[in-house]
């Protein structure tokens, strides 16, 4: 067993410029000022022994095993919580600490269960280690008898949690749990209730684990040092036989891991404590839901059909894509160059995006390729790329701990960022001011212990009025940061832009009526903002998925400048990006009108360089966006279409019209590890890997790099960047990488932001976040810090213009849609994993007042329908909601919330307005009639699905 003591530092790290020099053990030691004397003897080799205390919590002084001696004080001060102090003579062993020590842990083993050899904590248990560095060979008390352990009066084991459970009877009591529920999470779900003997940890009011407000991170289980609080993968599997450093593939923070793995079965996911973006923290879906990666509804057959009625026939890889290659081959002689098109994923890595887009253009010869950040952030690189020169964030997460006001628009971090959300949670508590600008009263409005000082709780569609009328406020107040401006900004821009947000139109008096805000709250969140240190802007897809959400980010932008929010720790505007890897598609050139590292097809220059390393002629028109290639499908013009990673038929809107597309193509391949709602209108389907099974990299929203790692070998033989390899060499295009690492190479050669980036580079740092070149070698955490990407900044005029997705008399309120914590996107990962146990279905969350108007219940099914369409959910009454405003997820193909969404989108991207769009909700008992066409096309598509392990 190893010491936990010589690799667990005990207690966070204490940066300071000041240093002491003291003795420990005969040793001269220099430490920082401040730093305990625990971790100051662990860095210097010295080992102390400890059970309370961790490197992730606070210093808490709790197990006494940590005992040392000073010279010239009295007693045996626990080192954990004693500052290392100039010329001091520290003891850490002596015949009497060693007595001490034996007599402490003799207490913890006696009130402990004599079951080592098979607990699941066997060969990790810091309790055993412990144990065997203090010398204790036998326990002389006993509370039962002849046992040691009183059974009898044990509370019983906590199961309810899927994912772990949590054993009484091992506890110690030595808080680490609830002290990583607070400091870490930021939830507060876990206390010690009792008192001395008495006391023990219980979850909520002492409901359990599931029904309490946990929200199953597990910080509390990588916290306890026995088997208290043990994960369920773990006790069926064993330990483990070899570890591997990767990172998540679910939402933008990029959490790095350490997969856990015994043959090719993975044991359990350990947060990775030197991981750049979470710094051992997770979330549930990283942490506990990766079954789906070898769940029994995986597809690994190569499959095709000739036309979406008939029966799916299995074939080799060679024959699928011989198939699929020639069918694309036929369509483009038949209809034209431009017929046919590509779509990469956002949760591929970045080496096979960039090849799946290298394909659409040396391959097909167009630039017909687009991603799904088309509808989710596609107006972030366009506003931020006018405003500031680079279509990205600026800051790293980090920065957010220098943050003296957080304003959070359109982004609900505890559900959508879950470990970024812990890291604000934790800066809100230490006395930053928090500002939430959503229709919904989320989380971070209502939380203990972290609410917001100011909830501008607006009409859905009116954010562009209201950031006017906090510029308005910060303009007229004389709170611009004028010689930031005067240095680092464009003046007739500013001008232009300071006389437009003056006028009477954007004042906070107008502006209240159109968003429903009163004056006095939009004045005072401004004055809070602009009058702060640092000020700091943070926004999701409430901002940018609406038909001005260009015309916002670069309100965003404008605001940051004017107030010097820009270059430097704790301000900056900040995206918070959906997926695992939507930053990585945007920067690999999956938009129709850029190449990798955002730069024109137009640019002659730019083109020459790829086609020098390519060998082909590169088209100069832009291709097709998402929306144009589904109305090119429907006139007929537009014919074949390979998909890699993605499900238009769930996610996009208006998901009739979807389907109608889809309908017409002659030819569409599929590649995913599921079989999905889009792939039921495939003629081709080529299964793809989960992240556990492939090598590359993702790239996380504050632009951070990061490798990921083949866990197991690719239950299809192919990881995905094999297969689109093969498809391009099907189609004649010259491909022949051996290895991902390559293929990032190659990116580096031609992509300057990346021109620093090589998988030798990202294994010895850990992660970089570009720009990472000649000018920035080691990286680029905080952008613009001496002047902007594009020179000076650009003030951008943002007039607000109103949706044109009107609340009538037919249809009164407004629907807007999000996401929820334990699922993920469309649900195609996390419905087939234990976190159903928390959200099982997509509800419609309406105000007590308007479900008293229409005698809706909580729980009732209630019909919602649009001018696009009509579904039915089950209705959850909640004080969340403004009256006039509903909300829903949609995390479930059965619930249709894109039945209903309009295709109405930003002006400049078209990103789709999923945010605003007008129903009428009313009882209602009956499934719509798509919801019972669903019911019956999904179990006719199904029926021609292959007999057999992937049917």
């Amino acid at each position: 067993m190893s010491c936990h003591c010589q690799t667990d530092l005990g207690t966070p790290p204490v940066t300071s410029d000041h240093t002491v020099t003291l003795t420990i053990d005969g040793q001269q030691v220099v430490a920082a000022a401040g730093t305990s004397v625990m971790r100051a003897a662990a860095e210097a080799g010295i080992p102390i022994p400890k059970l309370c205390a961790t490197d992730t919590l606070e210093a808490f002084g709790s197990c006494r095993l940590c005992l040392v001696q000073i010279e010239g004080r009295r007693g045996y001060p626990a080192s954990c919580t004693t500052p290392v102090e100039a010329g001091m003579r520290v003891v850490t062993q002596s015949p009497r600490l060693a007595e001490l020590r034996r007599g402490v842990m003799e207490l913890y083993i006696s009130d402990h269960p004599l079951d080592c050899l098979t607990c699941a904590a066997n060969g990790n248990c810091e309790l055993q280690d412990m144990a065997g560095v203090v010398g204790l060979r036998e326990v002389r008390y006993g509370f039962a008898g002849d046992n040691h352990f009183d059974a009898a009066h044990a509370q019983p084991k906590d199961e309810s949690n899927p994912y772990f459970s949590f054993d009484p009877a091992k506890c110690i009591v030595c808080s680490r749990c609830v002290r990583a529920c607070e400091e870490v999470q930021g939830t507060f779900a876990l206390t010690i209730a009792g008192r001395g003997f008495e006391s023990k940890v219980t979850a909520g009011a002492d409901e359990g684990f599931l029904g309490s407000e946990c929200v199953s991170c597990g910080a509390c289980v990588a916290a306890c040092p026995t088997a208290t609080l043990a994960e369920k993968s773990l006790i069926a599997a064993g330990q483990a036989q070899r570890s591997v450093a990767t990172t998540c593939a679910y939402c933008g923070v990029g959490c790095g891991f350490v997969a856990e793995v015994k043959g090719e079965q993975v044991v359990r996911m350990v947060p990775d404590k030197s991981g750049g973006a979470n710094a051992g923290h997770a979330c549930v879906k990283g942490r506990f839901a990766w079954s789906y990666a070898t769940h029994p509804d995986r597809v690994t057959t190569p499959m095709i059909r000739e036309s979406i009625d008939a029966p799916w026939r299995q074939v080799s890889w060679d024959e699928a894509l011989a198939y699929a290659a020639s069918e694309f081959r036929r369509i483009q002689a038949k209809y034209g160059r431009l017929a046919v098109g590509g779509i990469t994923s956002s949760r591929c890595t970045n080496e096979e995006t960039y090849l799946v887009q290298k394909l659409v253009r040396a391959g097909f010869g167009n630039n017909n390729v687009d991603t799904c950040a088309r509808v989710c952030h596609s107006p972030t690189g366009y506003g931020l790329k006018q405003t500031l020169g680079e279509s990205a964030g600026t800051q790293d997460f980090e920065s957010v701990l220098s943050a003296d006001v957080v304003v959070v628009i359109g982004a609900n971090p505890t559900d959508g960022h879950p470990v970024f959300g812990s890291l604000l949670k934790k800066r809100i508590r230490q006395g930053a001011e928090l500002i939430v600008i959503d229709p919904r009263a989320i989380d971070l409005v209502r939380t203990p212990h972290v609410a917001a000082a100011h909830h501008l709780a607006l009409r859905p569609g009116t954010n562009v009025a209201m950031i006017n009328a906090l510029a308005h406020v910060i303009v007229a107040e004389g709170l611009v940061d004028e010689a930031f401006v005067a240095e680092r900004c464009e003046p007739e821009a500013f001008a232009a832009w300071r006389e437009f947000v003056l006028q009477q139109e954007n004042s906070p008096e107008v502006v209240s009526g159109i968003t429903g805000v009163s004056a006095d709250a939009i004045r005072t969140a401004a004055r809070l903002y602009a009058g702060a240190g640092n000020g700091a802007i943070y926004y999701g897809l409430g901002v940018t998925e609406h038909s001005q959400g260009s015309t916002m980010v670069m309100g965003i932008a404008n605001l940051a400048m004017a107030t010097g929010n820009i270059g430097r720790p704790g301000v900056g505007v900040n995206p918070l990006r959906g997926q695992n890897n939507v930053q990585g598609s945007c920067d690999m050139g999956s938009f129709p009108h850029e190449l990798p590292g955002y730069r024109s097809v137009a640019d002659a220059a730019v083109r020459e360089a790829f086609e020098a390393r390519w060998g082909v002629t590169l088209d100069p028109e832009p291709g097709l966006r998402i929306p144009n290639m589904f109305d090119a499908a429907i006139a007929g013009s537009y014919k074949g279409m390979y998909v890699q990673g993605e499900d238009m038929a769930q996610s996009d809107p208006n998901t009739q019209h979807v389907q109608a597309a889809l309908r017409s193509l002659e030819c569409l391949v599929v590649q995913d590890i599921f079989f999905n709602e889009t792939a039921k209108f495939a003629h081709v389907f080529l299964p793809g890997a989960s992240f556990l099974e492939k090598d590359g990299t993702f790239t996380n929203a504050e632009r951070r790099i990061s490798r990921v790692r083949k866990v197991m070998e690719p239950l299809s033989g192919k990881a995905d960047w094999q297969a689109t390899q093969a498809l391009a060499q099907a189609l004649g295009v010259a491909m022949d990488y051996r290895h991902p690492s390559e293929i990032m190479d190659e990116i580096a050669a031609l992509t300057p932001s990346f021109a620093g980036v090589s998988y030798d580079r990202l294994d010895a740092a850990g992660s970089l976040q570009w720009p990472c070149n000649d000018a920035s070698p080691a990286g680029t955490p905080i952008m613009h810090t001496e002047q902007f990407t594009r020179g000076l900044g650009r003030f951008v005029v943002t007039e607000y213009v109103p949706t044109t997705e009107k609340v009538t008399r037919r249809f009164p309120l407004i629907l807007t849609t999000g996401r929820i914590l334990s699922q993920y996107n469309v649900g195609a990962q996390t419905r087939r994993t234990a976190n159903t146990a928390w959200h099982g279905e997509d509800r419609l969350d309406i105000h007590p007042l308007d479900a008293a108007d229409r005698g809706i219940a909580d729980g009732d099914w209630v019909h919602i329908e649009s001018r696009a369409g009509e579904t039915r959910l089950r209705a959850r009454v909640s004080e969340r909601m403004q009256p006039g405003v509903v909300y829903t997820t949609f995390h479930f193909p059965n619930s249709g919330a894109n039945v209903v969404t309009t295709d109405n989108s930003d002006w400049a991207t078209n990103c789709p307005e999923y945010k605003v769009t007008a129903v009428q909700v009313s009882l209602g008992e009956q499934p719509a009639r798509w919801q019972a066409d669903f019911t019956r096309t999904d179990a006719d598509q199904h029926a021609l699905l292959p007999a057999g392990p992937d049917a």
